[in-house]
């Protein structure tokens, strides 16, 4: 069996947090996003090779991560894509790694900005037991939220109604960004897309798959955030760290009120402060500053500012009126 980890995304909500950082590298407690999915797949003996799929533009940023990582099963796979209007879609861009790594296994594949709260490991029990394509599917609680995503109806563990982001959702149960396809469903993904089916959201695909062959969801609770907003990242951080705060052995932390869910990385420094809810790359400086819900990149300088709700870009410098 293979694994897929999907890292082609540009994360331009982000911005400039992710302008020249993949958003999967962003740290969350002591280690990063794509790191808690690389674990899970290390450490299941099924899963023989694990492809990070990313783009041309990130590519050497992921080479340089993967050389210095501790895992030996992640190998990188190019497409060949730099920038947002060039992407061929999750679809495309998987049919491409399939067909580029010559992939005739089973696939588990997982999106690299997904933080879930289950060990990789129990999803693949449920596709070796239904040895039928899958998803995993969790209840968003709000039908607002719910037409972002697809929607799945389900009778029992099987899919037997998908729509793609609908206006009108009926539910909130959704499918996230983790599935696993039998080697006999690979072949189909340039079935779909040769007919000209949208390319891009493999809600889409699981639509038109479920229609054709047996599709079943793996449901689970407790958490899962799609980091792809400052502040779904920062919802992220605080289901972490569940109201602590996290301060990098080398980071200098003095005469600062630290609240609830604060990452302060190595090297960065909080002096005369008040942070809540807040990431402090490695590098930064805040002094006699206040911020909450604010992201500070790496070798940024904050000063004499209240700041709420704030992206501050890398060796940006912000200075309050004396």
């Amino acid at each position: 069996m293979k694994a897929v980890v999907l890292a082609g995304g540009y994360a331009t909500r982000l911005w400039p947090i992710t302008k020249h950082r993949p958003k999967m590298f962003l740290p969350v407690g002591e280690s990063t996003v794509i790191d808690t999915i690389f674990s899970d797949l290390e450490a299941d003996d099924r899963i023989s090779e694990v492809f990070v799929s990313t783009n041309e533009y990130f590519a050497d940023e992921f080479e340089a991560y993967l050389d210095d990582s501790e895992f030996d099963k992640p190998t990188l796979s190019v497409e060949e894509t730099r920038a947002e209007d060039e992407k061929f879609g999750v679809v495309g861009a998987l049919a491409e790694l399939v067909e580029r790594e010559e992939v005739e296994e089973d696939l588990v594949v997982v999106a690299g900005d997904n933080l879930i709260s289950f060990d990789v490991a129990e999803f693949v029990d449920f596709f070796e037991e239904k040895n039928s394509p899958i998803l995993a599917a969790y209840d968003v609680g709000s039908r607002e939220r719910a037409k972002s995503y697809g929607l799945v109806r389900l009778d029992g563990d099987q899919v037997v109604e998908f729509q793609e982001k609908p206006e009108d959702p009926k539910s909130t149960l959704v499918s996230i960004a983790c599935y696993a396809f039998t080697a006999e469903t690979l072949p189909k993904l340039d079935e779909y897309l040769a007919s000209d089916n949208n390319p891009d959201e493999p809600g889409w695909f699981l639509q038109w798959l479920q229609s054709r062959d047996p599709v079943y969801a793996f449901s689970f609770e407790d958490a899962w955030y799609d980091i792809g907003t400052p502040e779904s990242y920062l919802e992220a951080v605080a289901w972490k760290l569940d109201g602590q705060n996290f301060v990098h052995d080398d980071a200098t932390v003095e005469n600062s009120d630290l609240g609830d869910n604060v990452q302060v990385l190595a090297g960065a420094e909080v002096r005369d402060s008040t942070l809540d809810n807040t990431v402090v790359f490695g590098g930064a400086t805040v002094v006699d500053s206040t911020l909450r819900a604010t992201i500070a990149d790496q070798q940024s300088h904050i000063e004499g500012l209240q700041l709420t709700d704030t992206l501050v870009g890398e060796h940006s410098k912000l200075v309050g009126d004396e």
